[in-house]
């Protein structure tokens, strides 16, 4: 079931439009309405509903993605990848390269 997208935006705000989303985003991830692994609704289906551009939307995910709290599917779609936003730590680097190099001397 989707949650139902009350998000406004007020034009008169000296915050930009993108802000103004991406802050009622977090805060719609945080309190649980957006859950994670859900989807996010469409970058077409969001800006119809705010009565904004795409890319004003775009502009907002892309931000959430680098904070780490959602992700991209691809054509599927955007999901909530933490409540936290905190990102995986990355794999630890292998040591083989290093050996292979020090042979190679």
């Amino acid at each position: 079931m989707k949650p139902k997208t009350t998000i406004r935006v007020n034009r008169k705000l000296p915050v930009s439009m993108t802000k103004q989303i991406t802050d009622q985003l977090t805060t719609m991830i945080e309190t649980g309405i957006y859950a994670v692994g859900q989807y996010l609704p469409s970058e077409r289906e969001l800006a119809n509903s705010v009565n904004v551009a795409r890319n004003v939307v775009r502009g907002s995910y892309e931000s959430l993605m680098k904070a780490g709290r959602i992700q991209s599917e691809g054509r599927k779609g955007r999901t909530v990848r933490s409540s936290r936003g905190k990102k995986s730590a990355a794999p630890a680097k292998s040591s083989k390269g290093a050996a292979s190099k020090a042979r190679k001397k």
